[in-house]
């Protein structure tokens, strides 16, 4: 299967090396727009359905992986963090507290148009942080490319009590999931191929 990232995400590519999977990548180049009115587990798959359409209209073939991340804390949607002020308060507000992450994930075969979709959500607790924790950790600049301004696989490592669900999901791309949803689309594909 011939497999098209469809993120800018260093860390989606990496667990993709890790767990085997050979793939190339294309940036998706769009504005993301959020429709409040769903629920979060909805505009993560939104917002990864139009990643992987937006990559996929520009090609013949492939299986095009899109991927998008959430945090939510008690009904807010928290992104990447606009700056490093935006950052401390989304610190300021997980800090002490649990909050959950979803992942939205599209696959979407680029010649057939068949596509596969689903969502992975894990329950996060964050340990207190003091304002001095939470000022070191947003000079080191890790927080800005990150929902919820933190990565678990990094510095904030030292900050998350424990997790209820796939850490690998905390982390942009929930594995397990993943290799079922490929699983699928190849069985649709091949059936695909036969009708």
């Amino acid at each position: 299967m011939n497999l098209i990232l469809a993120s800018a995400s260093p860390r989606r590519a990496e667990l993709l090396h890790q767990a085997g999977i050979s793939f190339t990548i294309i940036k998706p180049v769009l504005e993301e727009k959020l429709d409040m009115k769903k629920t979060p587990c909805d505009i993560a798959l939104t917002l990864a359905d139009n990643k992987a359409r937006f990559v996929a209209q520009k090609l013949d073939r492939g299986v095009v992986l899109a991927a998008d991340t959430l945090v939510v804390y008690q009904g807010e949607l928290m992104g990447k963090p606009v700056d490093n002020d935006d950052a401390r308060r989304m610190l300021r507000l997980l800090s002490g507290s649990r909050h959950e992450v979803i992942t939205g994930l599209v696959l979407l075969d680029a010649a057939s148009g068949l596509v596969e979709k689903d969502y992975s959500k894990t329950t996060v607790w964050m340990k207190g942080l003091s304002e001095q924790e939470i000022d070191e950790y947003v000079k080191g600049g890790e927080p800005l490319d990150k929902a919820g301004a933190y990565g678990i696989q990094g510095k904030a490592a030292l900050f998350v009590d424990r997790i209820e669900g796939c850490y690998f999901n905390v982390v942009g791309l929930p594995l397990s999931l993943l290799y079922d949803m490929i699983q699928k689309i190849q069985f649709s594909i091949q059936q695909n191929k036969r009708g």
